[in-house]
């Protein structure tokens, strides 16, 4: 479903991606993962349209989409789940999550995706009329992945979800993305956990510097003696 080649990217005269190669199989989970400033956020980013590559080429079936504009993105099908959850406080739930249906793929099935939104999380069911910024930490993640499944995307990316959670509620929101995988959405998981993360991925790459270092299935990843002693403290 996607694949980014040979991207670099820069901050001014800092490189933060380095000739970043990797693959996304449709239906699939796939991990990334590093420390922080590796350029987890920066390669989402420039995914999502957020951020224009100097070098490299970002296809997505089959349609070249580095540089395009981040609604552009979106509307061919790529959402985002921001690190900071980046909801709109001021607003109610039910009008955070009507913003997410606003780009004209989402429009027509802008009813069936609200009811399904509630399903997946009947908390905020409860809480439609309340402002978005009174919500929990763990509320306000919902709410983020909802609204950007309002969006009706085939290929949704999460940036550190559980940042700021209990663990009771890091729990959930893995059940919350081994649901969405089931129903077949294709996610890339950019997470902190990198335990989690990899044992729910089919695919996964370790970056550091900017750089691809390892890669493979996310089980061979935990195996890896490098991983476990950079990563996993063990």
């Amino acid at each position: 479903m996607l694949t980014v080649s040979d991207l670099d990217l820069y901050y001014g005269d800092a490189q933060a991606l380095d000739g970043v190669t990797l693959q996304v199989a449709a239906g699939a989970t796939t991990a990334i993962v590093g420390a922080n400033g590796a350029g987890k956020t920066s390669l989402i980013r420039a995914i999502a349209g957020i951020l224009k590559p100097a070098r490299g080429s970002i296809r997505y079936k089959d349609r070249e989409i580095a540089g395009l504009p981040s609604h552009v993105v979106c509307n061919l099908g790529i959402g985002q789940v921001a690190e900071g959850r980046q909801i709109f406080p001021s607003l109610s739930v039910r009008e955070n999550l009507e913003m997410g249906a606003v780009i004209p793929r989402a429009r027509a099935a802008a009813r069936q995706t609200y009811d399904r939104v509630l399903d997946l999380f009947p908390r905020l069911r409860e809480r439609l009329d309340q402002a978005a910024g009174t919500l929990s930490g763990g509320e306000q993640q919902m709410l983020a992945i909802g609204r950007c499944l309002m969006g009706k995307p085939d290929l949704i990316m999460f940036d550190e979800p559980s940042l700021g959670l209990s663990p009771a509620l890091v729990q959930e929101l893995f059940r919350i993305i081994r649901a969405l995988a089931a129903d077949g959405m294709t996610i890339i998981l950019v997470e902190q956990n990198v335990a989690a993360s990899l044992r729910i991925a089919g695919q996964a790459y370790v970056l550091e510097n900017g750089r691809v270092v390892l890669s493979g299935s996310g089980v061979a990843l935990l195996a890896d003696p490098a991983v476990k002693q950079a990563y996993l403290g063990l």
